[in-house]
């Protein structure tokens, strides 16, 4: 369907092009929320007698926008959130989370206005878009945490869970380190530290 489109439509065009689209994609989509017009004659002229007001009043908004953008841009929301020692959440954080949690920081964001590919499933440092306007874009920083300050940790820029994963291999290799077996011995030569063992069990024995 060919159709002209009413504002800035990513990948799509500006304001004022006739563009080719899908039938659903235009049906469901950009017609209902008037992003565009079916590009029949009636309403080209239509468009270019109100192209001066519209590209007017998508200044303004424009404009607006920006302004809100310059107070929300780089804004860090932190997320609380229940996960396994891997890091996987149990559950998701998802646009309306995000949403929230800008909201209790002051930001009036519409979860429309929040762009995710896939919700989010782990923790870490998340950098979400937040779309103003079809021209103003800004990114945020979702920090996910399953505490206050694992949190704090990751605001710092640790990588808590490669801290994490390097932790668990020290305690790794120190439980091995301590557990070895001196590789000097010969075969069936038992080390002094088990023979020691025996002896003292074979004293308490006697004792006994």
């Amino acid at each position: 369907m060919d159709i002209i489109l009413l504002q800035r439509i990513e990948k799509l065009g500006s304001i004022g092009d006739v563009v080719t689209v899908k039938d659903g994609y235009a049906r469901n989509f950009l017609l209902p929320q008037k992003k565009a017009l079916r590009a029949n004659e009636a309403n080209k002229k239509v468009f270019e007698a109100n192209r001066d007001r519209l590209e007017k009043e998508n200044a303004e908004r424009r404009t607006e926008a920006e302004k809100a953008g310059e107070k929300v841009d780089g804004v860090e929301i932190v997320l609380i959130r229940a996960a396994s020692n891997t890091g996987q959440l149990y559950g998701s954080v998802n646009v309306r989370d995000i949403a929230a949690a800008l909201a209790d920081k002051g930001h009036d964001i519409d979860k429309k206005q929040v762009i995710m590919g896939d919700p989010i499933k782990a923790i870490g440092m998340h950098e979400v878009r937040i779309d103003l306007h079809p021209e103003v874009s800004v990114n945020i920083k979702a920090n996910v945490a399953r505490s206050d300050d694992e949190a704090e940790l990751q605001s710092q820029g640790v990588d808590v869970m490669a801290q994490m994963f390097e932790d668990e291999q020290r305690e790794i290799e120190e439980q091995a380190e301590a557990n070895r077996i001196d590789s000097n011995l010969e075969p069936g030569e038992i080390p002094a530290d088990m023979l020691e063992d025996g002896a003292d069990e074979g004293e308490e024995t006697a004792e006994g």
